[in-house]
């Protein structure tokens, strides 16, 4: 049976080593070598060294005493219990001086509490070499006093030196454990500054990815809302310019003045556009609001389109960029029943204001719900747009075709929304529009509507 991940014990933070570690490794090891050779020297020729062997031998094992500490960063516990181990029989065995060894047996003993990743061993290992040294402390300090070496100062004599060895003892590995521990301490607490600080810096680099991609999508959806309306609204003048220009030159003239006239109005928005684009999340006073209702109507029936605007209730009481998105899906709603429901369908855009939302519908009684009617061409972003712009002002969207007939779109905002900070994700808001309640007739969320269904593989451009 597998452990649950709340049984699994976290994985062992790791010191990261040094750079070049095996190089100073190498080097400490040969530098105290030679200082405890040179030492043996020293203090055989100053006052006998306590041996058993020549001074030859014990300066080689001053030597042989440093070799581990070549591997400390590495191996610190094994190295710990070798050099413990090499001090105890040079001392009993060969003999030592008491100042370089003494220096090799505490970089021993501080390296494991610095650099052993396994705490818990490295506790351990310690109290254990530190025990056993203490044994073999009282068994020396015991048979100093059997063998009378203090001589004429008889017990006073033997308790200094015994206060002397065990003071010493206690402050070296007592400073080694506490140096030892402040290290890795120090290291892991460093190691989780540069840690948060990547992540900081790689969450500055998806911010800043995120702001230019949703910098794009809101000029493509500003593109798209402005530059489709009149584009579509000029190829429809146009096409009735050209048919009626043999039989009606007036009414052609009419036609090519509503196309002169929607090319400024273009040109218009997309100075207002990128008015609003340059000066960040500021709305001017140019951009279209809900009270422009009446002139977007009033152009779709320059054209020709049967619309027809009706409002319910108080004018609406919203923040400007809440009115703007309104307007768009007005307008791209118009502009889509234009390009799919046919030309005698009657589009109908109703505001109505309530308590504690404000809801626009745009709806047309074309051909959108027929079975069998091939959909027009159209870039499938929409609806895409519509759902991104009621979900930046916590709001909702659906769209899809009515029971009796043609399409319906329908968006709500609180009476209170607010423009969010575009850092919310708008980009990645997915497309939940879904037909309307009334639309809900069994096969005919199928049917392909005014450019395919909403939940399937097409959308409504």
């Amino acid at each position: 049976m597998r452990p649950s991940p709340a049984t699994q014990e976290s994985p062992q933070r790791r010191r990261a080593l040094p750079t070049g570690w095996r190089r100073r490794d190498c080097l400490e090891a040969v530098v105290l070598a030679l200082a405890g050779i040179e030492l043996v020297y020293l203090s055989d020729f100053v006052q006998k060294v306590p041996r058993t062997l020549d001074v030859g031998w014990v300066a080689v094992g001053a030597a042989v005493l440093a070799a581990p500490l070549a591997w400390r960063h590495r191996f610190p516990v094994a190295v710990m219990v070798a050099v413990s181990f090499l001090y105890f029989a040079l001392v009993s065995w060969v003999g030592a001086e008491m100042y370089a060894s003494q220096v090799v047996l505490f970089l021993g003993f501080y390296t494991v509490g610095a650099w052993c990743p396994d705490r818990r061993r490295a506790t351990w290992a310690r109290v254990a070499v530190a025990a056993g040294m203490a044994v073999w402390l009282v068994w020396a300090t015991v048979a100093r006093f059997t063998d009378g070496a203090d001589g004429e100062r008889g017990v006073n004599g033997y308790m200094a030196f015994a206060l002397i060895q065990f003071l010493i003892n206690i402050a070296y590995f007592s400073g080694a454990w506490v140096f030892g521990n402040r290290s890795w301490d120090a290291a892991m607490e460093r190691q989780d500054l540069r840690a948060a600080h990547e992540e900081i810096r790689e969450q500055q680099d998806r911010l800043a990815e995120q702001a230019v991609s949703l910098e794009r999508v809101r000029i493509a959806r500003e593109l798209h809302d402005v530059v489709a309306h009149h584009v579509t609204a000029m190829g429809v003048q146009a096409g009735a310019a050209r048919v009626s220009m043999p039989r009606n030159p007036d009414a052609a003239a009419m036609h090519l003045r509503g196309v002169e006239s929607s090319a400024r109005n273009a040109v218009a928005e997309l100075k207002t556009m990128v008015h609003t684009l340059r000066d960040g999340e500021g709305v001017p006073d140019s951009v279209p609001r809900l009270r422009d209702l009446e002139d977007l109507v009033a152009q779709a029936r320059g054209i020709g389109q049967d619309v027809v605007l009706e409002r319910i209730g108080p004018e609406p009481e919203l923040p400007p960029t809440a009115q703007l998105a309104l307007y768009r899906t007005a307008q791209e709603g118009i502009t889509n029943a234009r390009k799919h429901a046919g030309p005698r369908a009657t589009v109908t855009v109703r505001l109505r204001t309530g308590t504690e939302q404000v809801e626009l519908d745009v709806s047309d009684d074309g051909r959108g719900a027929r079975l069998g009617d091939a959909p027009a061409a159209g870039t499938g972003t929409g609806l895409v747009g519509m759902v991104e712009r009621m979900a930046s002002l916590g709001g909702t969207l659906e769209a899809g075709p009515k029971a009796e007939g043609g399409w319906l779109v329908r968006a709500t905002v609180p009476v209170h929304a607010t423009a969010l900070d575009s850092a919310l994700g708008h980009a990645s808001v997915p497309v939940q529009a879904s037909a309307p309640a009334r639309a809900t007739v069994p096969g005919q969320a199928s049917a392909p509507g005014h450019a395919g269904t909403i939940a399937g593989t097409e959308e409504q451009p």
